[in-house]
């Protein structure tokens, strides 16, 4: 049976009261974990927005979101064809987008409880490390806002002027190698997994929940729920912000 964590002031106590030292990690997964809901979303509506975003792409992301969500389609095309909407464009430029819109759009979305946790195992003097399959614009913001060191996340590929070439940086953090990376982090910086955290909500995130010690689904999605339940795992559970995708609807139909 899945057992439901206590309200933050109590996981929070739960994370004072563990060994200290660098060599328990605590890993965190991004879209839906630290944030409500996906960070992307805010980047594909400001080129939206502005008029960047080309008929062609705006039907195209669309179809392979619902492709992707019904498994028709491997993450990592999804990815590759997110990016070869940006072929051409600067990195440095993307990377300034992507502050804006954390202050503009993604701040806000950052569950206050899970702020709470972080700062917990940085008190700690935890390796505390943001492990996510978003990309780098997406990503890196957040992790400065709260403090994380460490990120482990997915890179545009780019030529020698520093454009995007369409491509993805391999080999591409997702399920399984996610997993090979946060253990090859460990490996390099002496941390044990056995002793470790991981907090993450989606289904392709359980290779990596089984290798760590201390499991934390957050909000999770049904395979994971399922595993949860069937493992005897901790539930985290975040009430939403109103500011991610099921508060937008909420709004939108108002």
């Amino acid at each position: 049976m899945t057992v439901d964590a206590a309200d933050p002031p109590d996981r929070v106590a739960q994370i004072a009261a563990s060994p200290p030292g660098p060599e328990v990690g605590a890993f965190f997964d991004l879209d839906g974990t630290l944030v409500d809901g996906f960070t992307a979303t805010a980047h594909a509506g400001d080129r939206i927005r502005r008029r960047q975003a080309t008929l062609g792409e705006v039907l195209g992301v669309i179809e392979a979101s619902m492709r992707y969500r019904l498994r028709r389609m491997h993450f990592e095309r999804l990815l590759v064809r997110a990016a070869g909407y940006l072929h051409g464009e600067y990195l440095e430029d993307l990377d300034q987008v992507g502050n804006r819109l954390f202050g503009e759009r993604v701040q806000a979305r950052v569950y206050p409880a899970m702020r709470q946790v972080v700062a917990a195992h940085q008190r700690r003097g935890h390796t505390v490390v943001l492990s996510s399959s978003a990309l780098t614009i997406h990503a890196e913001p957040v992790a400065r806002d709260l403090d994380i060191g460490h990120v482990l996340c997915n890179h545009f590929d780019v030529d020698h002027a520093g454009r995007l070439t369409g491509w993805i940086t391999k080999p591409v953090i997702w399920g399984r190698q996610k997993a090979a990376a946060v253990e090859q982090f460990c490996a390099e910086h002496d941390v044990d997994l056995t002793r470790s955290y991981f907090y993450a909500d989606g289904d392709e995130d359980a290779a990596l929940m089984k290798l760590v010690g201390f499991p934390r689904p957050v909000n999770p999605r049904r395979g994971l729920a399922v595993l949860a339940a069937e493992q005897g795992w901790p539930v985290l559970r975040m009430a939403s912000t109103g500011k991610g995708i099921r508060g937008y609807r909420r709004r939108a139909l108002k």
